[in-house]
């Protein structure tokens, strides 16, 4: 009997060290400080987008007009991209939007409310501050809002809004906006290397709504001479030659660009009378 007494109390006493432990164990959890969920700081002159969103046809080069509505369709996109979309198709000038947000909301925990004025927005995207300019912002943040999507990106998936809540403080006139913190996951590090895609692949992520393979050409080349253009203005290599149907790209820059590039930085750099 006293074997027996014994073993209780020591149970007992088991029992009490396992629910003390138990009980600080919850008390460190809920001391311990919340992770904050950012996205990568980038340089403020850059814009950065979840890699899957620019490797497909989210964002299409799709017709003036009236927008076409999707349920469920499966975007054209890279090897090893899955994309799902429902809404409005979006488009370049719904991107320029989007990574405008995604900007002004990298400096502050994902999930939390970014208060940013229309002012701030379009300034970020070089443009004026105009009654039609803050009606089209408007527009196509309603769009960015009321979309759903599904992507499968390497080893993540995600499913939701590319923006989860978005409205107006009428007093302040500025936009509250709220971003989903899973997004974070879709920001994998850019390691690839460029290699020649067909003329028609290209087009197909873009989201070309040409119906005309020879318009459709004429447009990706002008497209391409765009890109050439704003590289060079910026001080990055970029040049592109397409060879029968294929399009290969050089990210250097070519001997007549680090020309042009070193004159654009002499010019900078030399003094003002």
């Amino acid at each position: 009997m006293a074997t027996m007494a014994r073993l209780d109390d020591l149970l007992a006493r088991m029992g009490e060290i396992q629910e003390k432990t138990r009980q600080r164990a919850e008390r460190e959890r809920e001391n311990a400080p919340a992770k904050v969920v950012q996205l990568p700081l980038w340089p403020e002159p850059v814009r950065a987008v979840p890699n899957g969103f620019l490797r497909s046809a989210l964002f299409g080069a799709i017709r003036k007009g009236r927008r076409r509505f999707v349920k469920g369709e499966q975007l054209a996109a890279l090897d090893g991209i899955e994309i799902h979309y429902t809404g409005e198709r979006l488009d370049q000038g719904d991107l320029d939007v989007y990574e405008s947000v995604l900007h002004a909301v990298r400096l502050q925990e994902l999930g939390s409310q970014c208060r940013v004025t229309s002012y701030a927005l379009l300034k970020l995207m070089g443009k004026t501050d105009t009654g039609k300019n803050r009606a089209t912002l408007l527009t196509r943040i309603e769009r960015l809002r009321a979309n759903a999507i599904r992507i499968k990106q390497e080893r993540y998936s995600f499913i939701g809004g590319l923006v989860d809540e978005a409205y107006k403080d009428e007093e302040t006139q500025e936009w509250v906006i709220v971003l989903n913190p899973k997004l974070r996951a879709l920001y994998g590090a850019d390691q690839f290397t460029p290699f020649p895609f067909k003329v028609e692949t290209l087009l197909k992520l873009c989201g070309s709504e040409d119906a005309s393979p020879t318009s459709g050409r004429q447009k990706l080349r002008k497209a391409l001479d765009a890109v050439t253009e704003a590289s060079a203005a910026h001080g990055e290599g970029f040049s592109y030659e397409i060879r029968g149907d294929l399009v290969h790209v050089e990210k250097k820059a070519s001997g007549t660009q680090r020309l042009h590039l070193a004159k654009k930085a002499a010019q900078r750099r030399k003094p003002r009378a």
